[in-house]
């Protein structure tokens, strides 16, 4: 096996016991990039000069023994919309086309302290509002287990470089299934943690009451370990928890004997393929053979949710992109005939289709005479599915659901239907309502070969119990396989 293939938890061990160095590692990484990222076009960018010296930095921190994280010599793929000081940070539109950040995220100051190697910055829909990485200005990701497909998104390009080894691990955002979803069209691992367990400080907000960043790998445990190393209190972030964490990759067990799981009836129904259903449902059965129970439970306002989560989302994202005018930074028009006119071609020019779509929406369902209408009602809404949640979860230990209502569907086949594109986040957008964690684990395969993956949700801050799941779930049906290219 070249050194990319194997999984960061393996490649730690080697790297502790300097049977590779991180160089080594990061070569491969870089190389196999070089190698098939004109296929996937996975990377926004990359530069093997800096990441090599992060790697010589990585190595000499594992000989002196001052490296303390496990993570340590570990090249990450780091999503576009987190911020990286010195490193252009786009979010895929041509609004921030040449902006170069002058401070890290703290999840990047969390990797860079443990030793971490950024292996570059990963393509995504423009401003995280996609479900195919379709959106980015720059290129279109293509799925490496059919490149006539879409990975799905926004975290498309994160997926993708994990799923065909451009990257070991790599970091998303997930606001309605961003991480998850491309997971499963990807057949990695995703995880979106509970709302405040990671620091949003440096995230380019889409929709700051919903967005969290979260870890890719090929494993569980892969997963497991980058968490531990993002997740923790950060004063910079007010909505940043403030309690204590334990590790979730040492606690880690594929134990379920006696763990209620829930079954809602609602999500494996209408608009679910019966294909992804039946995948699912076989892997509960294999968890109910190794102790876990099952237990049937309702949900009944999921029908609502996705309007509800577009109405909050596009109202968050009017008022957070609010700040891109062509004064401060970013793109600025030229040729215009005073202030309110370069506003006006300013974003109209910097900022996409979907973006446009999603800042007009939300603009809407604010403005007055409607606010009572759509917004308000939304976040009443919000709080009837979040109470749903807290009463099943008074029966069950967590939830599995399908993550994708189906496997990857064709690059231009729901673009001019944006309705059909936002359905793909039919089975996901729930979790991000309730703050919520959520895991995406690939489940099976689609007669052509097609990753499905299935979702299972837990009660907030509890990564724990549905990260031992999914590692049950991985030990019995063999986890990850890598598509050829």
């Amino acid at each position: 096996m070249k050194l990319y293939e194997y999984s960061a938890c393996e490649l730690s061990e080697m790297l502790r016991a300097k049977k590779i160095s991180s160089r080594e590692l990061t070569e491969s990484v870089l190389d196999r990039a070089g190698e098939v990222d004109k296929k996937v076009n996975a990377y926004l960018r990359t530069d093997r000069e800096m990441s090599l010296r992060m790697a010589d930095r990585a190595d000499k921190l594992i000989a002196s023994g001052e490296a303390k994280s496990r993570l340590a010599g570990i090249p990450v793929g780091i999503k576009d919309n987190i911020s990286t000081k010195g490193i252009a940070t786009t979010c895929a539109s041509r609004m921030l086309e040449n902006y170069v950040p002058v401070f890290n995220a703290t999840v990047i100051e969390k990797l860079e302290s443990a030793g971490c190697v950024i292996s570059g910055k990963l393509n995504l829909d423009e401003f995280a509002m996609g479900s195919s990485t379709e959106n980015s200005y720059f290129v279109t990701t293509k799925n490496p287990y059919d490149l006539s497909c879409v990975p799905g998104g926004s975290s498309g390009g994160s997926a993708a470089a994990v799923a065909c080894g451009e990257a070991v691990v790599a970091l998303g955002s997930d606001t309605g299934g961003s991480i998850r979803q491309p997971a499963s069209l990807c057949g990695v691992v995703g995880l979106k943690p509970t709302y405040g367990s990671v620091s949003r400080y440096g995230l380019v907000a889409f929709a700051s009451s919903l967005d969290q960043i979260g870890p890719f790998g090929c494993t569980v445990k892969d997963v497991a370990l980058l968490q531990d190393e993002i997740q923790g209190h950060d004063k910079m972030d007010a909505t940043s928890a403030d309690r204590k964490y334990a590790s979730l990759l040492d606690n880690l067990n594929d134990n379920i004997s006696g763990l209620k799981i829930g079954i809602p009836s609602e999500y494996f129904g209408e608009g679910i393929k019966p294909e992804v259903a039946d995948a699912v449902m076989k892997s509960v059965k294999e968890l109910e053979k190794r102790g876990a129970k099952v237990v049937p439970v309702s949900l009944p306002s999921t029908g609502y949710a996705l309007s509800a989560y577009y109405i909050i989302a596009c109202a968050e994202a009017s008022s957070n992109l609010a700040r891109f005018d062509g004064v401060k930074y970013g793109y600025h028009a030229q040729n215009c005939d005073g202030l309110i006119d370069m506003y006006e071609k300013t974003r109209s020019e910097g900022f996409g289709r979907e973006v446009k779509r999603r800042i007009m929406l939300g603009t809407f369902v604010l403005s007055s005479g409607y606010f009572d209408a759509y917004y308000k009602k939304a976040k009443l809404l919000q709080k009837r599915i979040q109470q749903e949640f807290a009463d099943a979860f008074n029966s069950v230990d967590a939830i599995i659901t399908p993550t994708s209502p189906s496997e990857a569907f064709k690059i231009g086949e729901r673009t001019s239907d944006p309705l059909a594109m936002y359905a793909a986040d039919i089975c996901t957008v729930t979790v991000n309502i309730a703050g919520l964690p959520g895991v995406s684990v690939p489940c099976g395969y689609s007669e052509i070969g097609l990753p499905y993956g299935m979702q299972i949700i837990g009660r907030k801050f509890d990564e724990q119990t549905i990260l031992n799941l999914a590692y049950a779930h991985e030990n019995a049906f063999g986890g990850f396989r890598r598509p050829e290219l």
